[in-house]
């Protein structure tokens, strides 16, 4: 690992620290050094205040140094005013002579301008190191601008023999647990990690879930439920006010109660929630439904990730766990269970 590579990792490190609370702008970190000593670095802490670069450059007690620094940042320096003036403009006042970027924004207001006013100005440039580790860091972002979509995370637990549910009978228990107990809280951070958390109405019946985070600290993600026929009594949890509620429906439009109801076509369920979902500005979201749901998603292609548990458990007979193919596949162990990753590479 050369210079350059060695402090971008430490950006990309630093960024990660954002991953709950910056959504939906991106993670970022910046590290500034002089004479190869690090002089300052932070990252961007909470959406709506001072970016990575910002936050930095107002660390460094000797504002002179910066004028023999250079500024390493794992995304592009913004130029455009959103809720915090330009961060290139910035580097620019502060004459900075030397910013390496790890890979470009492709948000439609930055998209390479960053990087051609800090040029314009006389900055040195360099962009692409360790550009796939810090495109991966911020997969949501870059999915969300380049497919107007969210990133999706399909989610479920399957037994050892291949199923994801007992056959269900009126003395059948709400919850068939196929994990251990520890999962649970796996489960929780990756429902904090995402802005939304979708789930079909059988789901609801069967189980009654909640749909948040309660193992860990976190936020609870937006609650989106498909419910065509509104079906689902209002006396199940996810109408308990914990947590923002869409139900997307075909019958009717507004709020009842803490819920909002969304009244669409159901020409193509999925197509129709992912438009609502990208013009609200939700960037991901973990769907943690039943085989229905699970499987339109694989047969739509419309997943850019599957994580799926195997539980050290049988129950011979049932509904079989959705079928996933993919060549990149990370798998490891997890207590008694396994967790398989599926990454979508055909999209």
């Amino acid at each position: 690992m050369n210079r350059n590579e060695f402090y971008i990792q430490r950006c990309i490190d630093l960024a990660k620290k954002g991953l709950k609370s910056v959504a939906p702008n991106p993670m970022v970190g910046c590290v500034i050094v002089n004479n190869d000593r690090v002089i300052a670095e932070s990252y961007h802490i909470k959406y709506g205040e001072a970016h990575a670069e910002v936050n930095a450059i107002r660390q460094v007690k000797n504002v002179n140094l910066l004028q023999s620094s250079t500024l390493y940042v794992s995304l592009e320096p913004c130029a455009h005013f959103g809720k915090t003036p330009p961060c290139s403009n910035l580097i620019v006042e502060k004459k900075i002579p030397k910013v390496v970027i790890a890979c470009v924004d492709p948000f439609a207001e930055v998209a390479g301008k960053g990087i051609e006013m800090l040029r314009k100005n006389g900055v040195e440039v360099v962009v692409g190191v360790l550009e796939k580790k810090a495109l991966n860091l911020n997969k949501r972002f870059f999915t969300f601008h380049k497919k107007k979509r969210p990133y999706i995370v399909l989610k479920w637990a399957q037994t050892a023999d291949g199923f994801i549910d007992t056959i269900r009978t009126d003395n059948t228990p709400k919850v068939n647990w196929i994990t251990h107990p520890t999962t649970k809280q796996l489960t929780d951070t990756w429902r904090s990690q995402e802005m939304a958390i979708l789930v079909g109405k059988n789901t609801v019946l069967n189980d009654n879930p909640k749909l948040t985070v309660r193992s860990i600290l976190g936020r609870n993600p937006i609650r989106l439920i498909i419910d065509r026929n509104c079906s689902i009594p209002t006396s199940f949890s996810i109408f308990d006010g914990s947590s923002k509620t869409f139900i997307f429906n075909h019958i009717k439009q507004g709020t009842e109660n803490n819920v909002t109801y969304i009244k669409l076509p159901f020409k193509n369920v999925l197509n129709e929630l992912l438009d609502w979902s990208y013009s609200n500005n939700i960037q991901s979201i973990l769907v943690e439904g039943g085989k229905i749901t699970l499987t339109s998603f694989i047969q739509q292609n419309l997943w850019d990730e599957a994580r799926v548990y195997t539980g050290n458990t049988f129950f011979n007979q049932g509904l079989k766990a959705p079928k996933i193919v993919s060549n990149n596949i990370k798998t490891t162990s997890f207590g008694m269970d396994k967790l398989s990753i599926f990454y979508n590479k055909n999209i």
